[in-house]
């Protein structure tokens, strides 16, 4: 069962003045201690996990955000720094003597430069919203997570999170430029900016994926694209896993990039297609969505090489899109594929890890017979092209037994991507879901220099703390 540490006596005894502290801070509308108005900030997109925060502030400049930190700081207060709350790792749960720093009221869009192609935003913009406050003039962020009509582009960089595009444009790293961050001391500091590169030691590469362990992001620069030609979409139904999984390693194994490899296995199938009505093959035990872009040349050239490697593992059909419209239903379903499963489970567990691509056969097998072995269904969503699996284990999180067995079955499925040469976490961070697996792929050497580094910023361990690192041997603990 997930443990949170105990929460400090001498802050829940300082609470009343701690809330006074922050509302001589902040307007009285961005302070939140009321235990009714909490109830929302308890909990992030792992629901299983809740725990209602000490307070919740909502500051609208990086100049609040600063001021709150060095008071929480002054005072020992553990922060916890959430964007939407969209996190499916619990990175983003709160603590019981923790103020959550809100950024849902930093949304404006700053600067937009389309000579350079680049986009300036604070954090609690959207990841869509970048996209659309760009597209009249044919350009897009590319990093499109399927919760990207909510999830902030600052919650974006603390998880590096992807998508279904991040085969071809990268994920959240690959399309960063500059940030804004505030140190748990209240100092701002700028890291890179609108140039392509910066001098000196990679603190971008540092902070982007930090779970908002080190500083606090409020502004970010990001590469906005031109919008490709065209695009088009087709679908390959296959027999069994396995023989889709082998299908994704020769497509990758050919040289082709496309701009998108969905996997999907029979019950995702059937859960998406009840919910979207996408027109998917009902009869198949694996689907794959394989998305092109380019001009129509290209187009025809690259779902030609695809198809043709496809026929050779015997699909059950294969059905290329025709037009803009049938490649919009295509993805539909997959676009709604959580909250599809969400339809017929009262809970799932939504788990992330990576494999090479070569191991999905092996893993997918794996997988199945772990299902049996825990008696749990589970239903396979992921970006196949990278090897980001998404197993989506469906349980009752009003029984217990149901709920620790989700548990046990979903930490073996990431110490077998760990065995299988990948790592526990693609894209939704490590938080308190994988937190005690992290000695599954780092040894006792390798946890001892991230906690330095962690030190390093926050000598206190008051940052998004219990977060990333086993609760035995952390530092902050074992001091306390």
């Amino acid at each position: 069962m997930i443990r949170q540490p105990e929460p400090k006596p001498d802050v829940l005894a300082r609470r009343d003045e701690i809330v006074a502290g922050l509302s001589a801070l902040l307007p009285a509308e961005a302070v939140i201690a009321e235990p009714i108005r909490l109830k929302p900030y308890e909990t992030d997109g792992l629901p299983a996990y809740r725990q209602l925060p000490l307070a919740v502030v909502l500051p609208d400049s990086t100049e609040q955000v600063a001021a709150v930190l060095r008071f929480c700081h002054a005072n020992a207060v553990r922060v916890v720094p959430p964007g939407a709350g969209t996190s499916l790792s619990a990175g983003a749960l709160p603590m019981a003597d923790a103020v959550v720093l809100g950024m849902m009221r930093m949304n404006r869009i700053l600067d937009i430069d389309y000579a350079d192609r680049c986009a300036r935003v604070q954090a609690g913009v959207t990841n869509i919203g970048i996209t659309n406050a760009v597209q009249e003039r044919g350009f897009f962020y590319a990093p499109d997570p399927s919760s990207q009509l909510a999830c902030m582009i600052g919650g974006n960089v603390s998880m590096n999170s992807g998508g279904a595009h991040c085969l071809k444009y990268g994920v959240t790293a690959n399309n960063l430029l500059g940030l804004t961050v505030v140190t748990v001391e209240g100092e701002v500091l700028e890291i890179g900016g609108a140039h392509l590169d910066a001098a000196g030691y990679d603190w971008l590469g540092l902070l982007t994926g930090s779970e908002g362990q080190l500083a606090v992001v409020t502004e970010v620069t990001v590469r906005i694209l031109h919008g490709p030609e065209g695009a088009r979409a087709m679908l390959a139904a296959f027999r069994s896993n396995e023989i889709a999984g082998a299908c994704v390693d020769a497509i990758i194994g050919s040289g082709i990039i496309p701009v998108a490899l969905e996997f999907m296995d029979r019950p995702a199938i059937h859960a998406c297609e009840a919910f979207a009505h996408a027109g998917y093959p009902l009869d198949a035990e694996a689907l794959l969505i394989i998305e092109v872009e380019g001009s129509t040349a290209e187009q025809d050239d690259l779902l030609g090489r695809i198809r043709a490697i496809c026929e050779k593992h015997d699909p059950i059909s294969l059905k290329v899109s025709s037009s803009p419209e049938e490649s919009l239903a295509i993805w539909k379903g997959r676009k709604g594929a959580f909250g599809a499963v969400g339809r017929i489970s009262p809970d799932y567990m939504c788990m992330d890890g990576v494999i090479p691509t070569s191991r999905l056969p092996e893993v997918l097998r794996r997988i199945a017979e772990m299902s049996d072995q825990y008696g749990l269904k589970v239903a396979n969503i992921f970006h196949a092209g990278d090897g980001n699996l998404h197993p989506l284990i469906m349980f009752d999180a009003n029984d217990p037994d149901s709920f620790h067995r989700a548990e046990k079955f979903g930490a073996e499925i990431l110490t077998l991507c760990v065995e299988m040469g990948g790592c526990l976490t693609g894209e939704h961070g490590v938080g308190v879901e994988k937190r005690d697996l992290m000695p599954v792929q780092f040894n006792a050497g390798e946890l001892d220099q991230q906690r330095r580094i962690k030190s390093a910023f926050d000598p206190l361990w008051l940052l998004n703390p219990s977060k990333v690192f086993p609760l035995v041997d952390t530092p902050a603990l074992a001091a306390e």
